[in-house]
């Protein structure tokens, strides 16, 4: 059973390897990122306003973000564990997440911190969005999330260093060799995948 998080910047790597370690450690990968996207997708309330945001390179409000994360970690699937992908990115989040464990008797067990160079990630994010088709990843936006990531997230590096729970990896690489260095990272902490 682990509960996990994985940090970084826009064009990190995230979600290429929450998708890997969510099916190596049998939890499910909870994305806000694909939340809000299929919520936009399908046109509903809440999607529009995320949009709204998202196209500005700005962050959802913690409220509507708070709220999401907690229904879906009340999912059958995510009792045995998690693996957060883009939440919590600000302080006031990582306290509501906290109240929310704390209330079932949790805590994260690591945090997993991808670095990578700032200039890589942008051009990382430019070719992504030609290949999807993503209009929320103009070259513009893609530098304001950037900034954004660094007044907001990069302050949670150093809180969730103090509890001792934050391994950082090289987000540069291969796809294989930033999994690898991963789960090395995770197998010093315990963390390991469970017997098949």
């Amino acid at each position: 059973m682990s509960r996990l998080l994985i940090i970084g910047p826009p064009g990190a790597g995230k979600g290429t390897q929450a998708a890997r370690l969510s099916v190596r450690l049998d939890v499910p990968a909870v994305s806000t990122g694909d939340i809000f996207r299929d919520n936009v997708r399908n046109g509903t309330e809440l999607g529009v306003l995320a949009k709204s945001y998202m196209d500005r390179g700005e962050y959802v409000p913690d409220s509507v973000t708070d709220d999401l994360v907690k229904d879906r970690l009340s999912a059958a699937d995510a009792t045995g564990g998690f693996l957060l992908d883009g939440y919590p990115r600000t302080i006031a989040q990582v306290r509501s997440l906290d109240e929310y464990l704390a209330e079932r008797g949790e805590s994260l067990d690591a945090v997993i911190q991808l670095t990578a160079d700032h200039e890589e990630t942008v051009q990382r994010l430019l070719r992504r969005a030609k290949e999807q088709g993503r209009s929320d990843d103009t070259e513009d936006v893609i530098r304001r999330r950037l900034e954004v990531y660094a007044e907001q997230t990069a302050p949670l590096i150093d809180l969730f260093a103090s509890r001792g729970v934050l391994v950082s990896v090289d987000g540069l690489g291969s796809i294989d060799e930033v999994t690898d260095r991963i789960v090395q990272a995770l197998d010093g902490l315990g963390i390991t995948a469970p017997a098949a």
